[in-house]
């Protein structure tokens, strides 16, 4: 019988099984950054503990980080204690560090592909939810909580519940204006935010295999939207194209031999699901989230949902409809719109850029917007400004800013104010995840949200297309 490429993974790096039914897992490689770090050093030199394996960790600082003004100390004082210990922290265990003054800081989902630290057939923790984008290699990845943290540090391991896999395939061939966005966006509307709770999702299908490296990035980093620890892709010539010459990728002929090895990785043609799903990607079309979760989007041709019964679900749309201030039955099309960000984990990479690049040339953000683009790493900014993608935002009227998470949390000055909306490519509209508790977040993706800055109003971005 076959396996699975979690179950080969997972196999390779176990421990051992603990009483609890729990696995103790062997991380290969640990990302941080400022946010998770402070109290898990903290309680590492409460107990006198060093960092187990320091060149196994790899650290950067996003979230905090302003994007407009990164002059040193940072206006807000709890940002700059928070980068201050984590360069202390790293310096004191050595660890190598993505720090302001290097070309390489960025977004960690962002850079930790970039520099070929993610690799297929490796186990991935970081204390962050959206780990889970660097399964787009083949690894698998998933985030952990600040104590977590702590035990990796001081381990090497951790303890996490054994998954099940779910197949969840996307077939056919996506229209012009369709994108990896609104794909996860279909999925998590399909299969509910709670649908993957205990799966992994293996992304597979015609769709999937044709996407590129940054395409699946997006793919995996929504999996926990839709409840999923893990999502991921089986490694192939389109990873393995994107690591080669990456500056902690294997060279020459060791490279040659990981190729064969992380092939050696992918899911056994025979391999046994727990379940699975198949989606038509011809039938998907731009969506838009108007709700307050990642499930509750709807087709941009669509209208917002009725509120049909007495149940729990009828209770939360009703819910997010009264938050939202949106009108059951409405087109989601032509809502009007205060703020657009292009970022985020999810969608700052180069392709991202280039696409809303695409869409805003020629046009002129609409007067009563404020659009915000947000490379994702130093890389992305110097390879964006190297074809002048800076230029045409800047003329149509967009912020052009250095890397950072920016408004996608806004832990940062990046946020909405008072009762904004804001189509955003970013991966969360929960209540107050804007910075305002108040503000109102539409999902989309990146060229949606250029697009919607245009017209000042939810869009669909096929119409730009085809003038």
């Amino acid at each position: 019988m076959g396996q699975t490429l979690l179950q080969k993974v997972w196999d390779l790096h176990t421990v051992r099984r603990l009483p609890t039914g729990q696995t103790q897992l062997f991380v290969g490689l640990h990302l941080i950054h400022e946010v998770t770090t402070p109290q898990a050093f903290d309680m590492l030199r409460q107990r006198g503990v060093k960092v187990a394996f320091p060149e196994l960790t790899y650290a950067t600082v996003d979230h905090i980080v302003p994007t407009l003004d990164q002059q040193r100390p940072f206006a807000d004082a709890l940002a700059e204690q928070m980068i201050a210990a984590l360069e202390r922290n790293v310096m004191e265990h050595g660890i190598q560090f993505s720090d302001l003054k290097t070309n390489s800081q960025g977004i960690v989902h962002v850079i930790g592909p970039e520099l070929g630290l993610t690799q297929p057939g490796i186990t991935i923790a970081c204390g962050d939810s959206h780990t889970s984008t660097h399964g787009a290699f083949g690894a698998i990845a998933f985030g952990i909580g600040t104590s977590q943290v702590r035990d990796v540090l001081a381990s090497q391991c951790l303890a996490i519940d054994p998954l099940k896999v779910r197949r969840v395939s996307v077939d056919g061939t996506l229209s012009p204006g369709v994108y990896a966005k609104d794909v996860i966006l279909e999925i998590i509307a399909q299969l509910g935010v709670k649908g993957g709770v205990g799966f992994a999702y293996e992304y597979a299908g015609s769709v999937v295999n044709s996407m590129s490296m940054e395409e699946r990035m997006t793919m995996c980093n929504m999996s926990i939207e839709g409840g999923a620890r893990i999502g991921y892709v089986n490694p192939d010539d389109i990873t393995f194209s994107y690591l080669n010459n990456r500056q902690f990728a294997p060279t020459g002929e060791a490279f040659t031999q990981a190729k064969t090895w992380w092939g050696s990785m992918a899911s056994d043609t025979d391999a046994i699901y727990d379940d699975e799903v198949t989606l038509d990607g011809n039938a998907i079309e731009p969506r838009v989230t108007w709700g307050i979760n990642p499930g509750q989007s709807v087709g941009i041709s669509e209208n917002i949902p009725n509120p049909n019964s007495t149940d729990v679900e009828t209770a939360a749309v009703q819910e997010a409809l009264d938050f939202m201030e949106l009108s059951a039955g409405t087109p989601i099309a032509g809502t009007k719109i205060d703020v657009a960000f292009i970022g985020s984990c999810t969608n700052s990479r180069l392709s991202d850029l280039r696409e809303a690049a695409r869409i805003v040339q020629g046009h002129k953000v609409a007067s009563h917007v404020k659009a915000l683009a947000v490379p994702g790493s130093k890389k992305v900014r110097e390879a964006a400004e190297q074809e002048g993608l800076h230029e045409i935002f800047q003329d149509a009227g967009f912020e052009w800013r250095a890397a950072g998470c920016s408004m996608c949390l806004a832990m940062n000055p990046d946020r909405l104010h008072e009762r904004e909306v804001c189509a955003s490519s970013s991966n969360r509209n929960f209540k107050g995840r804007q910075g305002s508790p108040t503000g109102r977040t539409l999902l989309m993706s990146p060229a949606m949200a250029a697009v919607a800055a245009v017209e000042g109003k939810v869009t669909d971005v096929r119409e730009h297309l085809e003038n």
